[in-house]
């Protein structure tokens, strides 16, 4: 039965996920969204609230950090990938974040815009959730 209520479970917060991606549009504030779907690399970034969309953008990633979380929890069980994965939601989202921010704010031209689109996608996507699951399945059946 708790094998159950952990897929279970895992399956939900995938949907979590998944529902956020999908009502991205109106959950949160991100000109950039149809900006990218146009021929961006020819074009000047929007005008944009910088201040809104720093603030959607950490509160995606943060949404999406809890969620990954709770799945990696749920999957492993193992409270040192916790703490691992907490430092290295918290270092990569400091890193990423100064770079969307510097890109934001100096950006010129459309030279930076692909830097921009990628950096962005880190973090709004739950892509670190997808390197850390093998990782740790990797590391976990290493050691055994």
């Amino acid at each position: 039965m708790k094998r159950l209520y952990r897929i279970v479970s895992i399956v939900i917060l995938v949907i979590f996920l998944v529902l956020i991606r999908a009502y991205e549009d109106s959950l949160f504030y991100d000109p950039l969204l149809e900006f990218f779907k146009m021929d961006y690399k020819t074009l000047p970034l929007p005008e944009m609230d910088t201040f809104e969309l720093q603030t959607n953008i950490s509160l995606r990633f943060l949404l999406n950090t809890i969620i990954s979380l709770a799945i990696i929890w749920l999957v492993f069980r193992d409270r040192e990938f916790i703490k691992l994965s907490g430092i290295l939601y918290s270092l990569l989202f400091v890193l990423l974040f100064l770079v969307f921010s510097f890109i934001i704010f100096t950006a010129e031209g459309t030279g930076s815009h692909l830097v921009l689109f990628y950096v962005r996608r880190f973090l709004i996507q739950p892509l670190f959730l997808l390197l850390l699951l093998p990782a740790f399945y990797f590391q976990k059946f290493k050691s055994q």
